[in-house]
């Protein structure tokens, strides 16, 4: 069968929820068994965050909807930001989301489906203290204290720029916001929205660098693994059809704004 009339396939079995696509093995498991993994650390606002009721956030209305498209359920895989890529890799599951940065380190060895949501990287500081951080020189000294989550693209940059900080590292992203805020470390370095919404729930936060971002405008996407080319075109095909449709803005409206 020639990949275009496999993909045409699977499109139209996922969509009238018909049996098992005829494509490349990813999907055709995916298709047989109803259901695709979704791995996310779930501890990043307004992306995935992980509560008592489940998960929520932007990208979870997004690939919930994807989901819907391909007529199969959602099966949720807890991961973290340092086994991300190795879980990913390892079959643990199907598509990784949450708040997770285009890079070429990671387009060397994943797929990644397109970016949304434009951002830098800011800081996140308690707001009796915002006017003193105006350059990276202000945050790289020995008198700051910067708590880090470790195996992300923040850590990066926290360990390349940050070198004279007093570096700690806490390894539940969600909960260093309110370690800030309480007074037991000064800085969080973050993207523009996960400060932006930090800052906007808790008065006593600020998120600053947001106009004039510490690095170059960069995008977020959701990852895929690279072991089924079917796979990877039929989610970027349910990806433009929620952008079609303005699936995609009206998640945007909820989370991101």
């Amino acid at each position: 069968m020639k990949p275009l009339f496999r993909l045409v396939a699977g499109v139209a079995m996922a969509m009238t929820l018909g049996t098992a696509a005829q494509a490349g093995p990813r999907l055709d498991r995916i298709m047989d068994s109803q259901t695709i993994r979704v791995g996310t650390p779930g501890d990043y606002r307004p992306f995935a965050i992980k509560t008592d009721k489940g998960y929520e956030g932007h990208d979870i209305d997004v690939i919930e909807a994807m989901a819907k498209v391909l007529g199969v359920k959602v099966d949720y895989v807890q991961t973290s930001w340092p086994n991300l890529l190795k879980d990913l890799q390892a079959d643990k599951f199907d598509v990784a989301v949450g708040g997770i940065t285009r890079n070429v380190a990671r387009i060397k060895v994943v797929d990644m489906l397109p970016g949304y949501a434009p951002f830098g990287k800011v800081a996140l500081v308690r707001k009796d203290q915002a006017s003193k951080y105006k350059s990276v020189d202000d945050l790289n000294q020995a008198s700051v204290r910067v708590i880090k989550n470790p195996g992300g693209t923040n850590e990066a940059f926290v360990l390349e720029n940050l070198k004279k900080a007093k570096v700690s590292t806490h390894e539940k992203n969600a909960e260093i916001p309110a370690l800030i805020a309480e007074g037991k470390g000064d800085v969080m370095i973050t993207e523009t929205y996960e400060a932006l919404h930090y800052s906007k729930a808790d008065p006593r936060l600020a998120a600053v660098f947001v106009e004039n971002p510490l690095t170059p405008e960069n995008q977020l996407g959701f990852m895929l693994p690279v072991d089924d080319a079917d796979y990877v075109r039929l989610m970027n095909f349910a990806w433009d059809l929620l952008d079609d449709r303005e699936v995609l803005e009206d998640a945007e409206d909820r989370w991101l704004d």
